[in-house]
């Protein structure tokens, strides 16, 4: 696995069967694919899931990062304190894409409960498929990062 197709997938006990169909899905599109569950169905806490992905993106271990929980709002809120995360939740296939083409987006956030697994694959596809456009957008995207301090 080289850090630049590899893609960090991470999930509350909410989301373990979207996430386990979202890293089929992607590994079949060539992608490298780093799971770091959880597997089991006990309860676990999402903040720590993930900050743990976001860590392997921020450190540049992982591409991109994509995690789920109910909603996709808390473990998206966990992330984004990671310095150099930016990270957005998408329940459609529009604000996938523009969180990539507009924000450079590194980690994308599912709601399991929110979304089905169709419109889930859909989402991934439009966020991995995207690609940033620079220009104006560069100067918002590193006025985001100024404010991490």
């Amino acid at each position: 696995m080289t850090a630049s197709n590899r893609i960090v997938l991470s999930s509350d006990h909410a989301a373990i069967p979207l996430r386990q169909a979202i890293a089929a899905h992607i590994a079949a599109n060539g992608w490298a694919v780093l799971d770091i569950g959880p597997t089991t169905p006990e309860s676990t806490h999402y903040p720590e899931r993930g900050a743990a992905a976001a860590r392997l993106v921020a450190s540049g271990d992982c591409h991109l990062g994509i995690i789920l929980c109910g909603t996709g709002q808390g473990i998206m809120m966990a992330a984004n304190k990671v310095k150099g995360i930016r990270c957005g939740v998408c329940s459609d296939t529009y604000s996938a894409r523009m969180i990539r083409q507009h924000n450079d987006a590194n980690m994308l956030s599912i709601g399991a409960r929110v979304v089905g697994e169709g419109l889930a694959l859909d989402i991934v596809d439009a966020f991995l498929n995207a690609r940033f456009e620079g220009g104006r957008h560069a100067t918002r995207v590193e006025m985001i990062g100024a404010l991490e301090g």
